[in-house]
């Protein structure tokens, strides 16, 4: 295998628990304006930039569906939550950010969540100073499942795409990545690897940690 030179991030659902924040709260949003959004409704969403999701909502739901209201409600369900209890920590995250670091492989975050809030959720759980570039979906101009996150984050650690390994746990992530070039990882979260996902990704690990074995060749 090609010897690595950079790792990019997913983050929700990755490297910190709040897909399954997303999967109540955009529920309840929902039910807050009179509709019934379901399991399969959020999960069809996940990691999806507006200009994706926004149409798919309203195939759901009819043209009428209020999706900017519903979006604000959910995130201030969230960002409730969150001042509550605070940001529960994917498995293996620190062990895999340290492996990286001893073994000088750049570290970046592509995720779909506005750049306010993913830096909000990466210092709450003390990994903001451990990346050394953040994009999020308001920096760019289309989201996942467009390449383009992944392009951005692999430009600003200043390696070509197809030395940076790619960590997702959603459909739409795997299918940026892959279009980007990365090697493409999985640590499925909500749902386990489909087999319409095989095609978009490299390895399959239960958490970051044993992710570890993909840069060593294992």
């Amino acid at each position: 295998m090609v010897e690595l030179k950079g790792a990019i991030f997913d983050m929700d659902g990755l490297l910190i628990d709040t897909e399954k924040l997303y999967l109540r709260y955009w529920k309840q949003a929902a039910a807050d304006f009179g509709y019934d959004m379901r399991d399969e409704h959020v999960f069809a969403i996940r990691s999806l930039a507006r200009k994706y999701s926004i149409p798919k909502l309203k195939g759901f739901f009819g043209e009428d569906f209020p999706t900017e209201d519903v979006r604000a409600r959910r995130t201030e369900l969230i960002n409730a939550h969150i001042e509550k209890y605070g940001i529960e920590l994917k498995k293996g995250v620190f062990e895999l950010l340290g492996y990286l670091r001893d073994n000088g492989i750049a570290a970046a975050v592509a995720t779909a969540t506005p750049r306010e809030r993913t830096m909000l959720y990466l210092g709450k759980i003390g990994a903001a100073e451990r990346f050394d570039a953040v994009v999020c979906g308001d920096m760019v101009t289309s989201g996942k499942p467009d390449p383009e996150i992944y392009l951005t984050a692999a430009r600003e650690l200043g390696l070509p795409p197809e030395l940076c390994a790619a960590f997702e746990d959603s459909p739409n992530g795997l299918k940026a990545a892959r279009a980007a070039g990365c090697k493409v990882v999985m640590i499925p979260d909500m749902t386990p690897p489909q087999t319409e996902d095989r095609p978009y990704y490299d390895a399959v690990y239960r958490d970051l940690g044993e992710a570890i074995a993909f840069f060593e060749g294992r």
